[in-house]
Order: structure tokens, then C-alpha cells, then sequence
């Protein structure tokens, strides 16, 4: 910890920014306040709270978008600043009183969680004026944090890791920030690795170990006597601490107890640190903690540039990514199969993985490699066989969409045999020999010409989603190494993410016909058929005991109803169980309100759905079933420059570049499948067009199929079922991604919306408009 003077000596703000001052010009800004219910306050009803209120522990402003304002016995409780970063506060009114411990070592009355499952970590604390009056008594003087008081004008420096508790003593104005920086940056990336014993470990020191966590540590430990002697005190520690903890006859935790490990060899030390991660789990497969800065593309997008941008610093970076990424995993991959294939090693500038999809993708000079690990082995084959099924389709019915997806060089299965990595081609026909010998086969469908395609794929999924229990034996799944791959040739140009904000309009409504065209002849391509018997078994042997089950067996019994929309109704129905709590647990800003009434807003027989109609005695879906990308988004759609040939934008007279760009390719269709076709539409209208739309209705003009069959009962304006914008709002709720965080990302004012059908007209309003209709 520093406390460094005359900083803010030249600051405007620092003589300027005053309460009387604020007020007039702030007053109806809205602010986030330190409140459990996320509220916001306007500044002048914040300051007018603050002259009259008397609250032991009173409210403050703590608004990233500003700075703090608070009076005084408030402050932030006892915490280490996000994601490890370091920060730094500077006082502009009023006086502060700090207290800090260094890293791992957890003040007296504050406790720790952390998840095993996503390493979400969560603090258990007293408020800072409770704090100070009734714990802070009771310590030793040599167990007394570091203290000191902070004066109008002074800035404190926290480093990273460090636990720190802040009581206002007057009202007081601060800015403070949060960094990252050469010091901390690995720190911040071993904080982003999955996992949670070294997230824990990070905060809490050896108190966070349990005995589960000494595997995890023997693993990571390299064979030198002085680590044998390490790991041996971290085992007497936590030994100790299960046997004997540190808690008096009255149940609560001793005052000096949790202090212990001061005398032990616990270190901040990066190489020290990184032992407690699980090396066995990875960044594409495992859970993502919510409480980290960045999402997983994110942290890739971030490391790249990083990485492109400061070449002098690439050894830092470089240990970085492999904390949080396994990038040098991934990377000894990617040589193995270029030299499989004779291709050129990466340059030094493509040996991370980029930020898109969900993958392991590195973009070289003339090709890019996708390593398929999302979901496991038994995930990765489905998709991977897939896709592959779906080029060989493309190219039979010599569908125009192939002029518009990259060329396929190469593809394979990259796997560990007898404690070395080999490589077997496979172009998605058979069931190579490894896949064989790891118990992968589809228990049906294994003579066909594709048999990990998509038919098997649905089917797969379908059971993982509708009965876990009676679905696929994925327990073996942690033993096995197996990496199927794609090789495809570069597209020329930029993703549209990079063009969005500088494309005319024009572009991009040229934009949005030419994804009408596209998703055209994507949903009219010939697609697999189902059967009976692709369900017989799994029907056969599924018991029917809840009365949601009874309407799954009644769906399976509609005989007219073909097996795939069978599949798809009965996967909605098990969505729709506790869909609220699914809600509640995703990140974003969805409305509790609205959480609440999803369950009523859902369909109570979802077949209406499927726009049922009679023809010569026979029921039949009047809905299109079609193959669906379901990654439609603006990473997923390369452009070029219309000047040039190669889609390198040419210099213009004026020094700048060409500024007028076409759509060229879509990428990434490894997550493929089968089903509704309006399911396309919604990454596109939410991600790629931001909910615009006058983009939505371009699209649907080139589109021009048919979303869904008007039957006699539909067209009524009571009749939910005969919306579009119903359909794809219910589509929005039952989604496997978190698409209602961003909608309301985009849509801030619907978070007051008082129902789902205002949410819905406003977002999809614009399909029930639409006459793609027979």
C-alpha cells in the first residue's frame, strides 16, 4: 500500500468538485448507488438523502461511469478489488479511513465462498462501521491491519490482491480506478483460469485448501526436493485447519485464529500461486465464472490485441495466456497438425487463438485451423461430423451458398494414443477406429453415410436435454484426448465487428439482403428425415410418472406428427422447467418482474406451436423445417472492399481507405442443427442488426420464405399463436445462450416493461408484418 501526495495538485476537479458545485450541473443524472437491489438515484435526491439521513450503515454513490460520493459512516466493506487488479483512489473532499491485510489473509468476521463448480467468489462481511467497533477490538496489536487515514488531495495505492475496508469520516467526493498492468497482469489472467481452488487460494491463503484441493496441488508441483518440502507444510496446514478449526466453545472464530498462516509459506508469488490451478480443466470446456471482468471471447479479444500490439512484451503476455487459455496446449495442437498436413507453422503474430466462437480458431496467412472442443469429445465429434455433412450437401445440390462459405482443405481427429498425440483424416463418413475404441458410436444410425451427422447430433442432444439420466454415458469423457479439427482457406477482408461503426448505410442494408439471400438457401436445402425408430428405444425405456411427462407421451403418440417436430416440442417442454430459475442465474439485466411471469408467458401446449392444420384426413406442421446456422453474428460475417479485388481496402487521395464494403462469406457452422427456421433470425436481429428494424425488414424482403403457415383459427388479434413475434420471443426465453441479457442491453427501457408482450411486439413486431406466407 502507498499514499502518495500532490497528484491531484493540477487536477481542475480538485477545487472544483464540490457538492454545491455537482448539484446544478448533475443533479438529474442518474447514479448506481451501494445497494444489494441495484438501484440508481438521481444525484440531487442523492444528496438530499444524504444531509437528512442517519442510517448506520447510509448508501453511497459507487457509479463506474463517475466516481464516489458518500457521507460519512459509509464506505466499502472488506474486499479484494475485482479480477486481482490493483487500483487507485484519489480524495478530492472529505477524509477516508483505510485498513488493508496483504493478500491471503482473511479479517477477523469476514468470510469467503467460493464455488467448485465456476469459482465464483462471494465475501461475508460486516459493514465497515460494524467492523470497526465490534471486530477491530478484538484483535492483538501485532494482527492490527495496516492503517491510515486519507486526506483531500492525497491517492492511495492498492496493490493487487490486497484486502482493504474504507469508512468515510466526513462526506467525501473520490475517483478511483481499477488497472491492470505489467506488474499485475498475470495475476488477472491466473484469475480468469476455470477452476476455483487458486481463485480461492488468491484471497484466503492456505485457509481456502481442503483436502480435495492437495491432488490438484501434486499434479502442478514440480519433483524438487524444495516443492516436496512446500507441499508437505500446505498438507500439515490444511490438515490442521479440518482437524482443529479455529473456533471457540461458543462456536465463533477465535480473534487471532485465522492468522496462522502469516507463519506459514504462504506467497503472492505468481509460480506459487498458479500450482493451486487445475491444469486439467480448460477454457473452452469448462464453466465461466460470472464475476469475472471479461467473457470468455472477451479475454481471447483482449489477449490478442495485446499480444499484436506490444511485441516487446510478449513473454509476459505469453505466460499470461497460458494461465488463463492453456494457450501453450493448444498451440503444441496446432503444430502437430500442420506438420500432419504440410502446412506452414503459424507466424509469431497468429499463436493465440483469436477471440471468436466458442473454439480454439487460429487465423493464419492463407488458412485457419478450428480445433472443436466445446462440449466435450462426445460434443466435438457431433459437430465436427456435422458440418461436414453439411458441406457434402452444399455441393450436391450445388447450392449458391457454397460461393459464400470458406473452402474446406482438410479435417481430422487429432487424438493422444499411448502417451503421444497422432492424427487421423476423416471427412465424416465411417466411424474411424478411435472413435471406436472410445465408445462413441450412435447407438443408431451407424450404418449411414454420415453417422456423427446431424440427424445423430440432434438426437444426441435431444437426450442429453429431455433425460439426462437415460442419455449418452459421458463419465469416461475427463480420460479422453480427442480433438477433431477443420482446415479451411482465409476469407479476404475484415469481420464486420471491425466495420460496424464506419460502414454508410447503404452497406448495410446491402448487408442485411444479403443475409436474406443466404439464410434463403441455407433453409431451403434437403435435410436428413427422421424416423420412428430413431426414438423407439429411448421412449421404450422412459418412464412417465410427472404429469409434464404425460404431455411428452402424448407429443410422442400424435402419429402425424413427424418424429423431428417431436423431438423439438418435447426439447421446448423440458426448457420450460424451472425456466425461471434458468432466468434468475444468467448474468444481464433481465427484470425480476419478468422472470416471474415467463413460466405463464410460455406456451401451455407448445405442439400450437407448430401451426397445425388438416389436409385429405392428415395432420401437418405448418411451420419449415430446415438446417439452421444459429450463429448468425457479426463475428460469424466477413466483408470486402468493393474497390479492390482482394478485400484489402485501397488508399484513396486523401491518405484514408476505401469505405465501401460488401458482404462476402458467413463462418463458423459447427454449431449446426435442425429445426424451426425463425430460430436464425434471433442472434441476427439481436447481435448483427441491434434490433433495428428497418434492417429486419430489408432482410425479410430478400428472405422470402415462408416463417409459418396462417391456419384458419390464426389472424385474430387475441390469437398469441398466430404472431411470428410470439414465436420468436418464446424462442428468446427457451434459448441455451443468455440472448435476453443482451435484448435488454439493447432495449434498456423495456427493463420496466410490466409484461413479456411488450417486450415481444417491441423487439419482434416487425415479423408480424411480414407476408412470407402461402
Amino acid at each position: 500500500m502507498v499514499l502518495l501526495n500532490g497528484l491531484a495538485d493540477t487536477w481542475p476537479a480538485r477545487k472544483s468538485w464540490t457538492i454545491d458545485w455537482l448539484v446544478p450541473k448533475y443533479g438529474d443524472t442518474k447514479f448506481k448507488i451501494s445497494s444489494p437491489l441495484k438501484v440508481s438515484m438521481t444525484f440531487k435526491d442523492y444528496v438530499s438523502y444524504m444531509k437528512q439521513q442517519h442510517d448506520e450503515d447510509p448508501l453511497y454513490i459507487f457509479d463506474d461511469k463517475f466516481g464516489e460520493s458518500a457521507p460519512a459512516r459509509s464506505g466499502a466493506s472488506w474486499l479484494v478489488d475485482p479480477g486481482l487488479t490493483s487500483a487507485w483512489n484519489t480524495l478530492l473532499c472529505g477524509r477516508k479511513r483505510w485498513a488493508l491485510y496483504p493478500p491471503g489473509t482473511v479479517p477477523l468476521g469476514v468470510t469467503v465462498h467460493v464455488d467448485d463448480e465456476d469459482g465464483d467468489i462471494s465475501v461475508d462481511s460486516p459493514t465497515s462501521l460494524q467492523w470497526w467497533l465490534d471486530f477491530y477490538p478484538l484483535l492483538a496489536d501485532e494482527n492490527k491491519p495496516i492503517e491510515c487515514t486519507q486526506l483531500p488531495g492525497e491517492t492511495i495505492f492498492v496493490p493487487s490482491g490486497w484486502w482493504h475496508c474504507v469508512l468515510n469520516l466526513e462526506t467525501a467526493i473520490a475517483v478511483t480506478q481499477n488497472f491492470v498492468n505489467s506488474r499485475n497482469f498475470e495475476f488477472v489472467c491466473l484469475d480468469m483460469a476455470p477452476g476455483y481452488c487458486h481463485r480461492g487460494v488468491c484471497r484466503a491463503g492456505l485457509l481456502a485448501l481442503d483436502e480435495d484441493s492437495l491432488e490438484i496441488i501434486e499434479k502442478n508441483m514440480p519433483c524438487e526436493k524444495e516443492n516436496f518440502r512446500c507441499l508437505d507444510l500446505i498438507k500439515k496446514e490444511t490438515k490442521a485447519r479440518i482437524l482443529r478449526p479455529q473456533q471457540n466453545e461458543n462456536g465463533k472464530e477465535n480473534a487471532n485464529g485465522s492468522y496462522n498462516v502469516w507463519e506459514h509459506d504462504f506467497s503472492f508469488d505468481i509460480n506459487y500461486l498458479a500450482m493451486f490451478r487445475n491444469r486439467e480443466l480448460d477454457h473452452f470446456t469448462s464453466p465461466w465464472c460470472p464475476d469475472n471482468s471479461l467473457g470468455q471471447r472477451g479475454l481471447r479479444e483482449w489477449l490478442s490485441r495485446l499480444w499484436v500490439g506490444n511485441p516487446g512484451k510478449r513473454e509476459m503476455i505469453w505466460k499470461g495466456a497460458c494461465l488463463a487459455l492453456n494457450a501453450d496446449k493448444w498451440l503444441d495442437c496446432l503444430g502437430k497438425i500442420c506438420f500432419f498436413h504440410s502446412l506452414p507453422f503459424p507466424s509469431e503474430n497468429a499463436k493465440l487463438p483469436v477471440g471468436m466462437g466458442s473454439n480454439p480458431v487460429y487465423v493464419m496467412d492463407e488458412y485457419v485451423v478450428k480445433i472443436f472442443a466445446e462440449g466435450g469429445p462426445q460434443s466435438s465429434i457431433f459437430d465436427l461430423g456435422t458440418e461436414l455433412e453439411f458441406y457434402s450437401t452444399l455441393s450436391e445440390v450445388n447450392s449458391p451458398l457454397k460461393n459464400h462459405i470458406p473452402n474446406v482443405l482438410a479435417s481430422g481427429i487429432l487424438h493422444l494414443e499411448n502417451g503421444s498425440y497422432n492424427i487421423d483424416s476423416w471427412n465424416g463418413k465411417k466411424v474411424p477406429d478411435v472413435i471406436r475404441k472410445c465408445s462413441l458410436i450412435p447407438e443408431k444410425g451407424t450404418g449411414d453415410v454420415f453417422p456423427f451427422g446431424v440427424q445423430s447430433k440432434i438426437l444426441f442432444t435431444y437426450r442429453k436435454d429431455v433425460s439426462p439420466e437415460n442419455g449418452p454415458d459421458d463419465s469416461d469423457e475427463s480420460t479422453i484426448v480427442l480433438l477433431p479439427y477443420l482446415i479451411t482457406k482465409r476469407c479476404k477482408g475484415e469481420i464486420f465487428t471491425e466495420l460496424r461503426n464506419v460502414l454508410p448505410w447503404e452497406d448495410v442494408l446491402n448487408l442485411a439482403s444479403f443475409l436474406g439471400e443466404q439464410l434463403r438457401s441455407l433453409h431451403m436445402l434437403p435435410y436428413p428425415s427422421f424416423s420412428n425408430s430413431d426414438l423407439s428405444d429411448f421412449e421404450q425405456n422412459r418412464e412417465f410418472s410427472s404429469a409434464n411427462d404425460m404431455d411428452m407421451e402424448f407429443v410422442s403418440n400424435e402419429s402425424d406428427i413427424p418424429v423431428e417436430w417431436k423431438i423439438f416440442v418435447r426439447t421446448l417442454m423440458e426448457k420450460k422447467k424451472n425456466v425461471s430459475g434458468r432466468l434468475s442465474k444468467r448474468s444481464g439485466s433481465i427484470p425480476k418482474t419478468l422472470i416471474e411471469k415467463a413460466e405463464a408467458y410460455l406456451p401451455d401446449d407448445f405442439l400450437k406451436l407448430l401451426s397445425i392444420y388438416e389436409e385429405n384426413g392428415m395432420k401437418k406442421v405448418g411451420k419449415p423445417w430446415s438446417w439452421i446456422h444459429r450463429d448468425i453474428m457479426d463475428d460469424n460475417i466477413y466483408m470486402e472492399c468493393k474497390s479492390c479485388s482482394n478485400g484489402i481496402p485501397a488508399p484513396t487521395s486523401n491518405g484514408g481507405v476505401a469505405k465501401s464494403w460488401r458482404p462476402t462469406y458467413i463462418l463458423d457452422f459447427s454449431n449446426l442443427a435442425v429445426g424451426d427456421s425463425i430460430n436464425d433470425l434471433i442472434p441476427m436481429h439481436l447481435d448483427v442488426f441491434r434490433g433495428n428494424s428497418d434492417l429486419l425488414k430489408q432482410f425479410l424482403k430478400s428472405y422470402k420464405l415462408s416463417l409459418m403457415r396462417k391456419t384458419p383459427k390464426q389472424g385474430s388479434d387475441d390469437d398469441k399463436y398466430g404472431r411470428l413475434s410470439y414465436h420468436a420471443m418464446c424462442f428468446c426465453i427457451l434459448h441455451d445462450e443468455n440472448v435476453l441479457g443482451g435484448l435488454f442491453k439493447t432495449w434498456k427501457e423495456l427493463r420496466a416493461a410490466e409484461s413479456w408482450e411488450e417486450v415481444e411486439l417491441q423487439v419482434w413486431g416487425e415479423l408480424n408484418n411480414y407476408e412470407g406466407f402461402p
